[in-house]
């Protein structure tokens, strides 16, 4: 109940939690000016807080003269959260501390071979022992693990976790991967969240879009997919569903996914290829033997000419669909990532060209800081943020 001695206490234990995040190692007097707490109020709370291990002594200030004064600092070992990135072929994981430093991160294969009708119980075998192998290594318990934040590449309706238009790999998965599942396999609270929303959080965070107050970080691979933040909060929509750009239209009414995608980058090559001869280009000729969009990049680094073309053709179709997301949104930056998406280097340059020739509003472009990393980093935030919540109730 609002200002009965319970909700004081907690309310003055919050403030001393927060500023020991902030401000790293007080005194507690330090503590008693920077919350405008009394002296006693401040040794009550940080005493109770000591009792709980949320915080610890830490020896003692330089004073320059008198009694040195005891240090406190937040105990950012008290617990640890995970995140969690599900990939089509990949999972990753990261393990951090109450402070958001990782202090693991792992990849392992996906291993899903058993049929559409095991697969929703072998991936949660999977999912468990491999957050079991990475508590072991790092001689952690599951007692100590607060929360663990899950990227999941398909739509999650943020009211009931229940997960829709998942990447084609992943079809049959969806009733195994919703938060109902997942939380009867793992003994610690669960937070579920589409893995480009994540992406978007973590370059917020720690990579390419700190400070921005209106980003579109646009994942471009497998699959093509947005995740949108607004003075750091994501947007979701109905369902979930802001952010989902598949069905965006392009040149010829075409569906932006069949276009971007990497299966649409390949039917883009050949149809250019099928109009050249085979010795246009001789350098391509690895390329034309082994097709993916790794080796069309490949070839575009090394200059040759058919390889730039087709990616030139590439960009100008991306550049509309920025071009649409801009119209509408006016964002101060665009990042770009996913297996397509991250090779700034060569389409960053094709686009901020028609960025400046054509675009009424011209964002920042940029591509991940995080790379493979940012879904994992995103979902450790999402993880860290529950886990602080509820340490403050």
């Amino acid at each position: 109940m609002a200002g009965s001695p319970q909700f004081m206490r907690n309310l003055n234990e919050n403030l001393i939690m927060d500023a020991l995040i902030a401000m790293g190692d007080m005194s507690r007097a330090d503590i008693s000016r920077y919350t405008k707490l009394s002296k006693p109020t401040v040794s009550s709370a940080v005493e109770h807080l000591i009792e709980r291990n949320l915080v610890l002594e830490t020896g003692r200030a330089d004073n320059a003269q008198g009694r040195k004064a005891t240090l406190i600092r937040f105990n950012q070992a008290a617990y640890y959260v995970c995140g969690v990135d599900i990939g089509a072929t990949q999972i990753r994981m990261a393990l951090a501390d109450l402070r958001g430093a990782v202090l693991d991160y792992r990849t392992y294969p996906m291993e899903a071979n058993s049929g559409r009708d095991q697969a929703g119980t072998q991936i949660l075998d999977l999912l468990r022992r491999y957050t079991d192998e990475l508590l072991a290594a790092n001689h952690l318990i599951w007692e100590q693990i607060q929360c663990i934040g899950f990227g999941i590449p398909g739509v999650v309706n943020p009211n009931s976790g229940e997960i829709n238009r998942i990447v084609s790999p992943l079809e049959g998965m969806e009733e195994a991967l919703e938060m109902n599942s997942l939380s009867k396999v793992f003994p610690c609270k669960i937070i579920l969240e589409n893995d480009v929303n994540l992406a978007a959080l973590g370059e917020y965070t720690n990579g390419a879009a700190v400070e921005s107050d209106l980003f579109v970080f646009m994942s471009i691979g497998t699959g093509t997919g947005a995740g949108i933040m607004v003075n750091g909060q994501l947007l979701r929509g109905m369902g979930g569903l802001t952010g989902e750009l598949a069905e965006m239209r392009l040149e010829g009414g075409r569906r932006l996914e069949d276009m971007l995608s990497a299966d649409g980058l390949m039917k883009l090559a050949r149809e250019m290829q099928a109009h050249l001869p085979e010795e246009y280009d001789s350098g391509t000729a690895e390329f034309r033997k082994h097709p993916t969009p790794e080796k069309l990049f490949e070839a575009a680094r090394s200059g040759e000419v058919q390889a730039v073309q087709i990616l030139e053709q590439y960009s100008h179709w991306l550049a509309m669909a920025l071009h649409h997301i801009c119209v509408i949104l006016a964002p101060d930056l665009i990042v770009l990532g996913g297996g397509i998406g991250g090779n700034g280097d060569v389409l960053l340059p094709f686009l901020r060209q028609i960025r400046s020739e054509q675009f009424s509003v011209q964002p920042k472009l940029t591509c991940s800081k995080l790379g493979d990393r940012a879904v994992a980093t995103g979902a450790v935030q999402v993880a860290l943020q529950q886990t602080i919540l509820h340490l403050q109730h």
